[in-house]
């Protein structure tokens, strides 16, 4: 064993390790659209005298967030999203009714005066938020400690004399939880958030008050404050109705006490007050932010809610499993029955790839979403074309010379190899990028867990599969026997290629008109059936119904339409279920339009519900075309870089063919165009270049090494050699995609079923349109043929630069 074969070993044996560590004691983070539950995205929107820009969004957001905490919703999520928009993740939520109630309503922030200690809490009233006011208030404090802040007065006056506190406080005042749990009977509100002018936080290094929070009133509110705290002043220091409660959302956020030195009647002037106590640079931010955001929310509207029932993610993650399972083993098997034993390592390559790819997911905290997870399956098939790459590199360096030894064999096709590898991954990692900054929602995580893989795969081929397949090359049984390790000999299909020698492109131009042709009955299906848009593009809501009797598309028809509803599109979906498609339509019209159909069918479980406003439908849809033209630019200048600009125009040429015949094969199937569809849409872009790179990286070796030879015979040589990866490799993603449209149900169905369609028609495109468009390219094209390979700059002319030494290679010759 060679020392980098050690290292190859080593790293691997490590990264494997820390794999099954991660994957063991750490579970991932499933989206909404697998655990079930409801996502709701906002648009805050301008007010005549407030901007919805990114500061205002953060104040409306904290104020969203007390709310949803008063729900209950176990683990909710809000972020901001841009400059202004707010996404909610309400895990378990299937009735959305009540979040949407509660986010819509206005922030209520009130000043009121505190009465006495409260004597019960009102069971309709929830515990409240953990303190922002006093980080220290968790402590146990001494019985006569002050529970609550200080407020720091500006005027100098003295205290009132003492007075005995309320023994016997009205059990019918408001009665609210403070920041450490205990109850304050609370006066009516005094002050308004609409009085608060501003609050900021900020550090005060000279006085030793550490952080505070200064508030500001306008000119009305701030004589009610003074009031206020100059008659909370009047009680004695201590005292429970010496303090203030500012109450969010009938939540106390703050309940500071009157500094002793206030006066009574004296109060606060406005622009003297600070609110001071052991706070964290944090904890004053989040309390002025509430305060602030109170007074000055922004308008939000509902834009996107999702609504997925927790069966229908739980059947997806069931489904792609088996996909997974019986997709890896088609796999495994197919490139074992092929390759032999290095066939046979590299699917055990194959399975440590799974492993990595889960085991980055969970430890990058990854959000695993429906679209993700079939991107997870998807890249297991796909895994393997790098491996198919070396092998057949190998495979052809033991045909043009039978005597040199399986070791040496298999380094240089790692090495002849690399470019291809380099060039297609990177083109894959170019469509993960768009879907990932160009798509929406769960989309995102379909480019995540695509990249992910992309890098996974690339680990497992050139780390794992190297190191495996060089420690079995150093074996004298294994080398000895050709016909046992899979590549000693050429491959059956490469044998009867060039036994038959096709003369495939003597005129290339009739590859051109076949695929024109196919382009034509693709547009055809286009503007003749039209193409469905989602809901996603279009803007409305599509709601997927369960019930307990079979109703029939018709009855269900009439039904919605008794109850109002008659421009509601009712089809079928999955075993038996219905899909109800509208325009606009609120929370309360479709818990009606749910009761109309459980008069019909009994007992009507909500499956998913997908709501979206019309102008975000502009604007997916909008996205959805910048991300195409984007998709073709920037693989345009890739290629443009690394090859021939002919070379590039026909693979960008290829790519669009394969574009349009997917759309057009989903319009004359009718099935919907959504954010699902494009992901995988862009991931035939990516296949659709990968395709063509391999090809064309063989052409320019070619060529290159045979300047005099016609560029139409180094491209029928090259296509010939580049056959059985094509067919491996697809065969390979073939099998996941199978297993994914049969077991994978709706929800997957749509989106297998395009990629099928587009593996199939970028197959043929790589060959017999990339290759046909740079021929005709090439005839019209001034550029010199590519340099011979090994030369490089600073070489003298016509004097090639030595080829690097294989290292088991000594030089002698006989």
């Amino acid at each position: 064993m060679t020392r980098a074969t050690a290292v190859r070993a080593v790293l691997a044996v490590a990264v494997l390790l820390a794999s099954v560590f991660i994957t063991l004691t750490m579970s991932p983070r499933l989206g909404l659209d697998l655990q079930g539950g409801t996502r709701i995205v906002l648009q805050a929107r301008d007010t005549a005298t407030v901007e919805a820009d990114r500061e205002t969004t953060d104040r409306t957001l904290e104020v969203l967030r007390q709310r949803i905490d008063s729900l209950g919703v176990s683990e909710p999520t809000l972020t901001r999203s841009g400059e202004d928009r707010i996404i909610v993740e309400l895990p378990d939520v299937q009735d959305p009714r009540q979040a949407a109630e509660v986010i819509g309503r206005t922030a209520q922030l009130t000043f009121h005066a505190v009465e006495g200690e409260g004597t019960d809490q009102p069971e309709e009233k929830t515990p409240a938020p953990e303190s922002t006011a006093d980080p220290e208030s968790t402590a146990d404090p001494a019985p006569d400690t002050d529970p609550a802040p200080d407020t720091d007065p500006a005027p100098d006056t003295d205290p009132a004399p003492d007075t005995d506190p309320d023994p016997d406080p009205d059990p019918d005042r408001l009665t609210l939880p403070d920041e450490q749990g205990r109850l304050l009977a609370l006066g009516e509100p005094r002050l308004s958030g609409a009085g608060v002018e501003d609050a900021t936080a900020a550090f005060d290094p000279q006085g030793g008050a550490g952080w505070t929070v200064s508030l500001e009133f306008r000119k009305g509110a701030g004589q009610d404050w003074k009031k206020l705290t100059g008659e909370a002043a009047c009680h004695p220091a201590g005292d429970d109705r010496r303090r203030v409660a500012i109450v969010l959302d009938e939540k106390v956020i703050s309940s500071p006490q009157v500094d002793p030195s206030v006066g009574c009647r004296a109060g606060l002037p406005s622009g003297a007050t600070q609110i001071t106590g052991s706070f964290s640079a944090d904890e004053a931010r989040d309390l002025a932010l509430l305060i602030k955001g109170g007074a000055l929310p922004v308008p939000v509207e509902i834009v996107e809610q999702r609504t997925v029932g927790p069966t229908l993610g739980a059947a997806a993650i069931d489904a792609s499993a088996q996909a997974a399972l019986i997709g890896a083993a088609a796999t495994a098997l197919f490139i074992t029955v092929v390759y032999r034993l290095f066939g046979a390592l590299a699917a055990v390559a194959l399975g440590a790839y799974g492993l990595i790819s889960y085991a980055a997911l969970v430890a990058l905290g990854v959000t695993l979403t429906l679209p993700g997870l079939a991107g997870f399956v998807l890249a297991i098939g796909m895994a393997v074309d790098a491996n198919v790459l070396v092998f057949e590199r190998a495979r052809e360096e033991c045909a043009d010379r039978p005597t040199r030894s399986l070791r040496s064999a298999l380094t240089t096709g790692f090495r002849k190899a690399w470019s291809a590898v380099a060039d297609s991954n990177a083109t894959t990692l170019i469509a993960a990028g768009l879907l990932f900054f160009l798509g929406s929602g769960p989309v995102k995580g379909f480019g995540v867990t695509l990249a992910i893989g992309v890098v996974a795969s690339m680990f497992s081929a050139l780390v794992i599969a190297r190191a495996l397949t060089e420690i079995a090359a150093n074996s004298r049984f294994v080398s000895d026997y050709r016909g046992v390790n899979g590549i000693g000999r050429p491959g059956a299909v490469r044998t009867w290629l060039v036994r038959k020698d096709p003369k495939l492109f003597r005129r290339s131009a009739r590859w051109l008109v076949v695929s024109a042709a196919l382009v034509v009955v693709a547009v055809a299906g286009i503007v003749v059936r039209g193409v469905d848009l989602g809901v996603e593009f279009t803007g409305g809501r599509l709601v997927e119904y369960s019930t307990s009797r079979p109703v029939d598309v018709e009855t269900a028809r009439d039904s919605i339409a008794a109850a109002g509803f008659g421009d509601a599109e009712v089809t079928t979906s999955g075993d038996g279920d219905l899909s109800v498609r509208t325009g606009k339509l609120d929370n309360d019209g479709e818990h009606a339009l749910r009761a109309a159909l459980a008069e019909e069918g009994g007992e009507t479980t909500k499956v998913r519900d997908e709501l979206i406003g019309p102008s975000l439908g502009d604007e997916l849809r909008r996205n959805a075309l910048i991300a195409l033209g984007v998709a073709v630019a920037v693989q345009l200048a890739y290629l443009a870089v690394r090859f021939r600009w002919t070379f590039a125009v026909a693979s960008v040429v290829a790519m669009v063919h394969d574009v349009i015949l997917v759309v057009g094969a989903f319009a004359w199937l009718g099935r919907p165009v959504d954010g699902i569809f494009l992901a995988a849409l862009l991931t035939v872009i990516g296949y659709s270049v990968n395709d063509s790179v391999v090809v064309f990286d063989r052409v320019r070796e070619l060529w290159g090494a045979n300047r005099r030879t016609p560029l139409d015979t180094i491209a029928r040589r090259a296509v010939l050699q580049t056959v059985p990866r094509t067919v491996n490799t697809g065969m390979g993603a073939l099998f996941i995609l199978a297993a994914l449209a049969v077991l994978g149900g709706d929800s997957l169905a749509d989106f297998a079923l395009a990629l099928l369609i587009g593996i199939v028609v970028g197959t043929w495109s790589s060959v017999f349109t990339a290759v046909p468009g740079a021929l005709a390219l090439e005839r019209s094209a001034k550029a010199p043929p590519p340099p011979v390979p090994g030369k490089g700059k600073g070489t003298p002319r016509g004097k090639a630069r030595a080829a690097r030494r294989d290292p088991l290679d000594n030089g002698a010759r006989v």
